[in-house]
């Protein structure tokens, strides 16, 4: 299989060119069973001690036995269908499993509380729920069927995949906004093959014989499960899996040591991690970063540590992996998120929706394979996403012959230690405790997480606002929703600044979280 798949120039232009009939499942497994069934696609260190090798035989195994046991409870065509589970073959062969059947996979994160699943599942219709002991004991809300995967053997006969088309939806991946719920971008077969040039790019044209994946991001991500378990399993490079409980240089170093991998995706706050311990690591071939700007001394940080140039890319949920620098091809220029990948057209639109050379929003056209199909079941909101046949980022850039300058952002969310957080859900959290009349939440500077979530309460009479009352409101949060979303400070005051419809004006608890660094 060839790095760029349905991929074609004409004309000195990419197009995509899909055929007929495309599911991800025969792209990311089947197509290797029936070339190199013997073949390791993942290996397993969660016991660091006694890692477990899986071949693509092994892999389809589990996919065909899961694909019967919901066929068994009624999962058709078009369903959708939750995946709570943490990284090994677990989680890889249950979206397998869902694609051959033609429905939809739900990527769910295992720190999420049960309001923050139940929110999610219940948006999404789901119909089950795939997960493990701990996820149907202690996290899964006991309304949601659940299909508990320890409890499935492998089955060698061969589950036929369903013929979907490249447009056929296939996964609903749950993304922050600034107002409402989380909303669902909706993406379809084609995604896969998509993020392919993007993440052969990024590292350095991924394919070499002795390639190995890992990422510490969770594969209930855009980032791990499509930039890199996917493309890892669909271009034949073994992918490593590891539980961490919480990510630390020490275990890094032996993962990749052990693992022997040579290729990774580290989110912006694991590489600032690293580089506060100061840890060096050798034998690695490229080492890929996206999620916000690293700046000139993590880049050179990571050349004398890392001994490789860090390739940064750009793109989200909607449509991701859309830019990215290759070093293998041109060294990075510094300030740049790197050149529009092959298949995606990316530009820089003024207030007028044209193309400029100036500073705009950054969008990419129609066209794109990673582009999602819609907002799932919020049609006014995906039409609000796109100018013409132009999908808005929010995003603030520049284009330049040389690559694609990244300004910032042009709306609300939060990208704290590579987590893009919606202020609405914590503010709807925390209304839910009985201390808080009001509240704002806002991303305070951070050198090390890039942000934090910075709470600004008004609370009630009757309550007193001290140390036990933040203590509280954190525990609310991480109980509720998930750790990762709670506010790491939180002040309280007399009143927030409202616009006169009663929006928080969230621009002024930015300035004043920023004053506050001061």
């Amino acid at each position: 299989m060839k790095n760029f798949p349905y991929l074609k120039q004409k004309n000195g232009n990419w197009i995509w060119d899909f055929p007929s009939e495309l599911n991800m499942a025969v792209q990311a497994c089947d197509y290797w069973v029936n070339k190199f069934p013997e073949k390791v696609c993942l290996k397993d260190f969660t016991n660091i001690d006694q890692p477990i090798l899986y071949t693509y035989k092994e892999l389809r195994s589990f996919a065909d036995s899961i694909a019967i046991e919901l066929t068994k409870r009624g999962v058709g065509f078009g369903d959708r269908v939750g995946v709570l589970l943490s990284q090994g073959i677990g989680c890889a062969a249950s979206h397998i499993a869902i694609w051959k059947l033609g429905a939809i996979s739900i990527p769910l994160f295992k720190l999420f509380g049960p309001d923050a699943l139940k929110m999610r599942l219940d948006d999404a219709q789901a119909k089950c729920t795939i997960t493990d002991f701990e996820g149907s004991n202690d996290l899964l809300p006991n309304e949601f069927d659940r299909l508990i995967f320890d409890d499935i053997g492998k089955i060698d006969e061969p589950f036929k995949a369903q013929a979907t088309k490249a447009d056929t939806p296939a996964v609903l991946i749950y993304t922050s906004g600034t107002t409402g719920p989380p909303k669902g971008a909706l993406h379809a077969q084609r995604i896969l093959a998509g993020h392919i040039p993007g993440v052969s790019m990024s590292h350095n044209h991924l394919g070499h014989d002795d390639d190995c994946l890992w990422t510490p991001a969770d594969w209930a991500w855009i980032g791990g499960l499509f930039d890199v378990l996917m493309p890892g399993l669909a271009l034949g490079v073994p992918v490593v899996a590891s539980k961490m409980q919480k990510f630390a240089p020490k275990d890094t170093e032996e993962i990749i040591f052990r693992g022997k991998v040579r290729n990774i995706f580290f989110p912006p706050t694991a590489l600032r991690i690293l580089k506060a311990s100061d840890l060096r690591i050798s034998n690695l071939r490229s080492v890929a970063c996206g999620g916000e700007p690293l700046g000139a001394e993590m880049l050179e940080w990571g050349k004398r540590n890392l001994d490789t140039t860090i390739n940064e890319f750009y793109g989200q949920t909607e449509c991701n992996m859309v830019v990215s620098n290759c070093n293998a091809d041109n060294e990075p220029i510094l300030g740049l998120m790197g050149k529009p990948v092959p298949g995606h057209e990316v530009n820089v639109l003024d207030l007028d929706g044209i193309p400029t050379k100036e500073e705009g929003e950054v969008a990419i056209k129609r066209g794109s394979a990673s582009m999602m199909l819609e907002y799932w079941r919020r049609p006014n909101q995906t039409e609000e996403k796109f100018n013409g046949d132009w999908l808005l980022t929010g995003d603030r850039g520049q284009f330049h012959a040389e690559g694609i300058k990244f300004i910032g952002r042009d709306d609300d969310v939060i990208n704290s230690a590579g987590y893009r957080i919606g202020p609405s859900e914590v503010e709807d959290c925390l209304l839910m405790h009985p201390a808080v009349a009001t509240v704002g939440i806002v991303g305070k500077p951070d050198r090390s997480r890039g942000e934090i979530v910075k709470a600004y309460v008004v609370v009630k009479v009757g309550h007193k606002a001290d140390d036990d009352l933040i203590i509280s409101l954190q525990d609310f949060v991480k109980q509720r929703l998930a750790k990762h979303l709670y506010p790491r400070e939180i002040s309280f005051l007399e009143e927030l600044p409202m616009t006169v419809t009663g929006k928080v004006i969230r621009r002024k608890l930015r300035e004043k979280a920023v004053l506050e660094c001061k």
